[in-house]
């Protein structure tokens, strides 16, 4: 049970990384360098990343989403405690995640990427990106409070 668990934790950590390294990007670098931009821009240019974002992305977090889930189950069927908590506290963090990203981030992908899909701008562009990047922080540390869980339960597994 140890080495499953141990397999578990680096295939979420791995998969849990990419989305985390998204989100830090984004917080990082991306909300500033659309500050320069105008709206045309802004919704363009948005709007063709959600679309391979949005199609590429669900990947890695469902894979890291289901690796966290099953390092806590696998990890407490072994009777490593501490390293099931740990694997638990950060698939709450990941569900939590999932849940700022459907109800904020989503509609604002949706509505920018349709947009792109129009050649059109849309008139509440920055207010969309504004609600986008109200997020993106909290976003930030979901995932890595998620992905420190699974650090914590590789190291206790």
């Amino acid at each position: 049970m140890v080495t499953l668990t141990q397999i578990l934790a680096v295939v979420g950590i791995l998969a849990n990384g990419i989305v985390y390294g998204t989100d830090f990007f984004c917080a990082l670098v991306q909300r500033s360098a659309l500050a320069n931009v105008d709206d045309a821009m802004l919704t363009k240019v948005m709007g063709e990343v959600h679309r391979f974002g949005d199609k590429r992305m669900p990947a890695p977090g469902v894979v890291g989403l289901v690796t966290a889930l099953a390092c806590a189950v696998v990890a407490g069927v072994g009777g490593h405690t501490a390293a099931a908590v740990a694997a638990g506290v950060g698939t709450v963090a990941l569900v939590a995640w999932l849940v700022v990203y459907a109800k904020v981030s989503a509609p604002v992908n949706k509505a920018l990427t349709t947009a792109a899909d129009e050649g059109t701008t849309l008139p509440n562009a920055r207010a969309l990106q504004a609600t986008w990047d109200g997020v993106i922080n909290l976003r930030v540390a979901l995932q890595l409070i998620g992905v420190l869980g699974l650090c914590i339960a590789l190291i206790k597994a």
